[in-house]
C-alpha cells in the first residue's frame, strides 16, 4: 500500500477529512440538547410515579397515568434520535477516514466516503424529525390557563 510522503498530498488530504467536522460539531451540540431533554423527561416521570405511589388508595390518578404514558413516548422518541445521532457521527467519522485515506493512498474508496456521508446526512435528518416530533408531544400535553372572565 503506497502512502504519500508529500507534504501537498497530506494537507490536501487534511483539508478533504477536516470538512465533514462541522457536521460532527453540529450533532455533538444536538446530542446534548436531546440528552437534556431525556433527563427532564426522567426526573418528571420519576416525580410522577413518586406522586403515584404516595397516594392515598381509591383515589384517581389517571392524569398521572397518562402523563406517564406520553412520558414514555417522549422518551423513547429521544432514544431513538440519540442513536441516529450517534450512528450519523460513526458515519461522518467513516466518511473523514475514507477521505483522507482515499487522498494518501492509492487506495479507491471514494464511494465508500459518498455512501457514509450520504448515509450519515440522511441519519442526521431522521434525527431532527424525532427531536421536532417529541417537541410537538411535549407542548402537546401543556395546559395553557385561560384567563378567568370579569
Amino acid at each position: 500500500m503506497f502512502f504519500a510522503v508529500d507534504l501537498a498530498t497530506v494537507t490536501h488530504g487534511i483539508q478533504l477529512a477536516v470538512a465533514p467536522v462541522f457536521l460532527l460539531t453540529a450533532v455533538a451540540a444536538m446530542i446534548g440538547t436531546v440528552a437534556g431533554r431525556l433527563a427532564r423527561i426522567i426526573d418528571r416521570a420519576r416525580i410522577l410515579e413518586d406522586r403515584i405511589e404516595a397516594a392515598p388508595a381509591g383515589e384517581a390518578m389517571t392524569p398521572a397515568y397518562e402523563e406517564l404514558g406520553s412520558l414514555r413516548v417522549r422518551g423513547r422518541l429521544v432514544n431513538i434520535c440519540i442513536a441516529l445521532l450517534t450512528f450519523c457521527a460513526i458515519l461522518i467519522g467513516l466518511t473523514i477516514v475514507a477521505l483522507f485515506l482515499g487522498e494518501t493512498t492509492e487506495m479507491q474508496i471514494l464511494r465508500l466516503a459518498t455512501v457514509s456521508f450520504l448515509s450519515g446526512v440522511v441519519c442526521f435528518l431522521l434525527a431532527l424529525l424525532c427531536f421536532l416530533t417529541e417537541t410537538v408531544l411535549a407542548t402537546r400535553i401543556l395546559k395553557f390557563a385561560q384567563p378567568k372572565a370579569s
